[in-house]
C-alpha cells in the first residue's frame, strides 16, 4: 500500500533568496525622508539604528535588535574598552549583511566621555563608524 501519490518524491530542494537591501534614508537633521536608497548607503543608517537603540527597550524591535551599550556609562575604562568591541560585535550578529567590526580606536576627552571608533565590515564594502559613552 503506497502512502504517497504516484509520481511524487521526496527529493524537494530548498532554497534561500537575499532580498534586496533597499530602504528609506532619513535626513537625520530635519527628521526628513530623503529618498530611497540600497547597498552601503542603507548599510550605514542601519548601523546607526542598531547602535542608537537600546536593546530590549522598545517593543517594536525584536528582542535581537539593538546594542547594550548604555548601561557601560559610568563604568571603569578598562572594562569598557573590553566591553565595548564584544557588544557591538553581539548587536550586529543578528544582520547576515555584517560580517564584522574591526580595528577598534578608543580616546578619552576628559568630563567622562570616551569615543569609540572603528570599522564595520558589510557585504557592500567597508565604512568607519563610532560612539560615544
Amino acid at each position: 500500500m503506497a502512502t504517497l501519490p504516484e509520481g511524487v518524491g521526496l527529493t524537494v530542494s530548498v532554497g534561500s533568496v537575499d532580498m534586496p537591501t533597499d530602504t528609506f534614508i532619513i535626513d537625520w537633521p530635519s527628521g526628513q525622508v530623503s529618498g530611497m536608497d540600497s547597498g552601503l548607503a542603507a548599510m550605514r543608517q542601519a548601523v546607526e539604528i542598531i547602535l542608537h537603540n537600546e536593546r530590549f527597550r522598545w517593543q517594536i524591535y525584536s528582542s535581537d535588535f539593538g546594542s547594550e551599550l548604555e548601561e557601560l556609562a559610568g563604568e571603569e575604562y578598562d572594562y569598557i574598552t573590553s566591553e565595548i568591541p564584544r557588544r557591538i560585535g553581539e548587536a550586529f550578529s543578528a544582520d547576515s549583511r555584517i560580517l564584522s567590526a574591526e580595528n577598534f580606536v578608543f580616546s578619552e576627552e576628559g568630563n567622562g566621555v570616551l569615543f569609540c571608533s572603528f570599522d564595520v565590515v558589510t557585504v557592500f564594502g567597508t565604512f568607519r563608524e563610532e560612539v560615544i559613552l
